[in-house]
């Protein structure tokens, strides 16, 4: 797979950008933002109806980068508005599966405008927007371990450990009698030394283009540490 191919890098976290009429969904990547959706709001923000219909729009596009696997969800509003803490009182009214079991997500609300390129790029380079990342990427990830505990004592998952049983795992994957695999978990430590880059970079592009659940886990959170016991890279399949 050649640089060009991969120059997004790995999925991080989603910034949700909210607006007083509509809203912006971002996928941030290691390397770069990229534009998911746009939601306008069909009416007044005092129209209760158009409001709930409003976040449910911006739900019905969170729900399948969720269960890819991107759980860190920064929610952005600009100065002096409750537009992101509306939308989160929502969610916990409404959506409580984003808060409990495999879907869990964690949720961190950030000041400032992120709707165009330039207010992302913008907000992007602030230290506030790159902690919010770190926190919520380590929370989690301890929600990760949690699932990588459970997925190693349960007899109904397999997991692996090397480079060449995952690409086996992941290539063979839809084809007929083959085990599932539910994710492909790595620690940022092995993503920087791994030598064999190019497989490495080939096998999480396809991972994800094949929607199985790619993380990249900070090696000092407890998830990263879990995980380097076994050389810092596991895939997880259903049997």
């Amino acid at each position: 797979m050649s640089a060009k191919s991969y120059r997004r890098g790995y999925p991080v976290a989603v910034l949700v950008g909210i607006e007083q009429s509509q809203a912006a969904i971002w996928k941030i990547y290691s390397k770069v933002a990229k534009p998911e959706a746009n939601i306008l709001l069909g009416g007044a923000r005092t129209d209760v109806k158009a409001l709930y219909s409003f976040y449910e729009a911006i739900i019905d596009k969170l729900r399948p980068i969720v269960k890819e696997g991107v759980k860190s969800i920064i929610v952005a509003a600009p100065q002096k508005t409750n537009y992101s803490q509306d939308f989160l009182n929502h969610i916990k009214g409404h959506h409580r599966w984003l808060f409990q079991g495999d879907n869990k997500a964690t949720f961190k609300q950030l000041a400032g405008s992120a709707v165009t390129h330039t207010q992302v790029s913008n907000i992007a380079s602030l230290e506030e927007f790159k902690r919010s990342i770190s926190d919520s990427t380590f929370e989690e990830a301890e929600n990760l371990l949690e699932i990588l505990e459970k997925r190693l004592n349960s007899t109904d998952t397999l997991v692996l450990f090397s480079l060449e049983e995952a690409e086996n795992a992941i290539y063979s994957f839809n084809t007929q009698g083959t085990s599932k695999p539910e994710y492909l978990l790595l620690t940022d430590s092995y993503l920087a030394h791994e030598k064999r880059k190019v497989r490495l970079n080939r096998l999480m592009q396809i991972a994800q283009n094949k929607k199985i659940k790619t993380r990249v886990i900070n090696k000092e959170s407890p998830a990263g540490v879990r995980l380097n016991q076994f050389g810092g890279l596991a895939v997880c399949l259903l049997k």
